[in-house]
């Protein structure tokens, strides 16, 4: 007869291991238990860094209160929390944890580093530990408040759970998810998802709202489709706020965000009832996207059911989803316009684009669908609209002659004062080139060049040829600059702007481009600025001059541009006409630099004497000129040679991109040829467009030939 086994204890390292796989099934949801810590502790900012996928490496960084530098020794310890004293505190639990083993248990199957700093502390304190226990003495350092908790080889000693994981780009796909989630439901708080040494994956931003995180998550096709609702009942304690899609959006794989009490829970009845409604509108195996945030009395619900906290009970489960699936279908129905259908603002990627130039330089054979008018002689857009042609002003009329005068001198303003108009400072520029240089020869490249040709992404500002002899600047600040701008460039962008085809205006700010068989908006504005900056950076000591006519007081130019301001003028600065001496005084200190570095002419007595050059046939708009000087002073960083050139850049280039405000149908004929025979053959040329115009909305593609030849086919 065989006998009985013998009943002993487990060792107290076996026994945490065994519960650590509890709370920690995945790098996900160690994640999850961070997060929440980090919310618990009142942060703003969340930073996450991940390395294959969490497994080898998995960082947090918050700005909350911190960890006291005397709880340390036992922070690790199971079961040790500031947020739970009594058991019937969980009827009135108001904190994400309370069960005092999230860190424990990382604890226990990783290799964990703390490195917290409170408000009241003069350093930072970062301590390790292994199975709940430090590894060694706790050492102060330097640190920002908050806490910042790195997770290294994490299930090193539980080799059977780290097999049964999958790849790391599907547990990145989990944390995607938890950090979507708890950014979508915190719009007040910044969180930043990124892999090590890589790119940014999810940034939000601080005191940002729910849509917008759900646009910058989820994408604009969810965005653009979201329904808010609301419910509130006393009888039940409820209290439900969410956005819902409505039934323009479905998608093969749903998404259901739901909070319970600020806990991220997932609830197959409520999941379930949300379907059935949803299933009398979609098409059948199609979802929708739903975020509820539903608050209860906590006395009704039960967050203690597992110790990952991802399940919940609560009482009157029933009526309350009865009541959930009554505000969706209401807020449904009460959508009654017909479905839209449309067309989706694609930002350019990398679709097609290698295999279309291939096609088009190789040789190859084209197909019809590929096949686009390219021909400037063909007919244009323009054809429909009122000819907009450059108006023939008096630099052109001497440009055209055999005899190019040195200078070209036009009709002398009176000198500025207070009451004049800011507009009579248009007519103050005549243009100076450069001595070596010929007018004509400068002109010509500024036209449209009417035969097409590819053009190499990689051409930048680096590679371009000068008829006069040039400055190479030896300053590693501009050198560093320039470098950033390169690694910054995205080579897709830079594709389809290097062989645009200029389609038409749509106003001061927008155009209409071509490239291969897909069809552009562009914020003009916003590009013209970054070509600016660019140029200014790559012809560093080497601008040209736009010289005034007549000199223009600074000090008077400084009045302009602070009466502007006067509403929001404080008057703990002082007297007006005190700062606008002084901004003077520091503007005339830099002139020698600002002349030899930027083409600035101002003179020892405050005058403006000239203005760079940054583009030929493009002059900028002079309304704005007392604004660009008070800007220069109280925006640029004097004190920092890389950040003054840098700010420098920046504003004159914000300065020079401003289109003419003046609605005036010469004025409008005057900017748009400007944009259409300056502005993109220079950005054909030259201009590497920075990765964040595939986010921010500066080039969005609104149509696809091969897209619309399927929609004519089913007509």
């Amino acid at each position: 007869m065989n006998e009985p086994g013998v009943i002993k204890k487990l060792e107290e390292d076996v026994v945490n291991r065994i519960a650590a796989g509890e709370i920690v099934q995945r790098p996900a949801n160690a994640l999850k238990e961070l997060i929440e810590n980090s919310l618990d502790a009142q942060s703003t900012n969340i930073i996450i860094t991940v390395k294959a996928g969490g497994l080898k490496y998995l960082q947090i960084q918050d700005n909350g209160t911190g960890i006291r530098s005397d709880n340390l020794d036992i922070v690790c310890e199971r079961f040790t929390t500031s947020k739970l004293r009594e058991y019937e505190d969980l009827q009135a639990i108001t904190t994400y944890g309370f069960r005092g083993e999230a860190l424990a248990s990382i604890s226990h199957i990783a290799h964990l580093t703390i490195l917290t700093k409170t408000a009241n502390d003069k350093c930072a304190y970062k301590a390790s530990y292994e199975n709940g226990k430090l590894k060694g003495p706790i050492k102060a350092c330097a640190g920002n408040n908050g806490t910042q908790i790195t997770v290294e080889d994490l299930f090193y000693n539980v080799i059977a759970r780290k097999r049964a994981l999958r790849s790391p780009s599907e547990e990145y796909t989990h944390i995607m998810e938890v950090v979507g989630g708890y950014a979508i439901h915190n719009s007040h708080v910044g969180f930043t998802l990124k892999k090590f040494g890589e790119n940014t994956d999810i940034k939000t931003p601080m005191k940002s709202s729910v849509v917008e995180n759900v646009r910058i998550i989820h994408g604009n096709s969810i965005a653009r489709e979201l329904l808010e609702i609301k419910l509130k009942d006393d009888t039940l304690t409820l209290s439900l706020h969410g956005y819902i899609t409505n039934v323009n959006y479905s998608h093969k794989k749903g998404t259901m965000l739901l909070f319970i009490n600020h806990r991220l829970v997932d609830s197959q009845s409520i999941r379930k009832a949300v379907d059935s409604v949803y299933a009398t509108y979609l098409p059948k195996n199609a979802h929708s996207f739903v975020y509820l945030s539903i608050e209860l009395d906590p006395k009704n619900l039960d967050v203690n059911v597992h110790p990952t906290k991802h399940e919940v009970q609560f009482l009157y489960e029933e009526q309350i989803i009865d009541r959930i699936k009554t505000v969706i279908e209401s807020k449904l129905l009460s959508c009654n316009s017909s479905r839209v259908m449309y067309t989706q603002a694609r930002l350019p990627g990398a679709s097609m684009v290698e295999e279309i130039v291939k096609k088009t330089t190789d040789g190859a054979k084209v197909y019809a669908k590929d096949l686009v008018r390219v021909d400037s002689d063909a007919q244009k857009i323009d054809k429909f609209f009122r000819t907009v042609e450059k108006p023939v002003t008096v630099d052109e009329a001497n440009i055209i002659t055999d005899e190019i005068p040195a200078e070209i001198e036009m009709e002398e303003v009176p000198d500025i004062v207070l009451e004049k108009p800011i507009d009579n400072l248009e007519n103050s520029i005549i243009l100076e080139p450069n001595e070596s240089e010929n007018i004509k020869d400068r002109i010509k490249p500024a036209m449209v060049d009417s035969n097409i040709s590819y053009i190499d992404p990689k051409e930048s500002f680096k590679t371009r040829t000068f008829q006069y002899e040039r400055v190479e600047t030896k300053l590693t600040s501009v050198k560093q600059l320039r470098l950033d701008v390169e690694n910054n460039c995205n080579m897709n962008l830079r594709e389809i702007l290097a062989n645009l085809i200029f389609i038409a205006c749509i106003d001061n700010h927008r155009s209409l481009i071509q490239h291969s068989t897909k069809l552009y908006l562009c914020d003009t504005t916003r590009i013209t600025e970054e070509l600016f900056y660019e140029t200014i950076l790559y012809d560093f000591q080497n601008l040209g001059l736009i010289k005034l006519s007549d000199p223009l007081p600074l000090q008077e130019l400084f009045m302009l541009g602070l009466s502007s301001q006067e509403s929001q003028w404080d008057p703990e600065l002082g007297d007006m006409q005190d700062m606008a001496k002084q901004m003077t005084q520091l503007l005339v200190s830099k002139r020698a630099m600002l002349y030899e570095y930027f083409s600035l002419q101002i003179n020892e007595c405050g005058e403006l004497l000239a203005l760079p050059l940054l583009l030929d046939g493009h002059t900028p708009f002079m309304g704005a000129l007392p604004t660009f000087l008070v800007q220069l002073v109280t925006e640029v960083n004097w004190s920092s040679e890389k950040e003054c050139f840098d700010t420098f850049s920046r504003q004159t280039a914000i300065f020079y991109s401003q289109p003419n405000p003046d609605n005036n149908e010469e004025v409008l004929k005057s900017e748009m040829w400007k944009q259409e025979h300056i502005i993109f053959p220079a950005i054909r040329r030259n201009f590497l467009p920075p990765t964040s115009f595939i986010g921010n909305g500066a080039i969005l593609q609104i149509a696809n030939l091969c897209d619309l030849y399927k929609v004519f086919e089913r007509c």
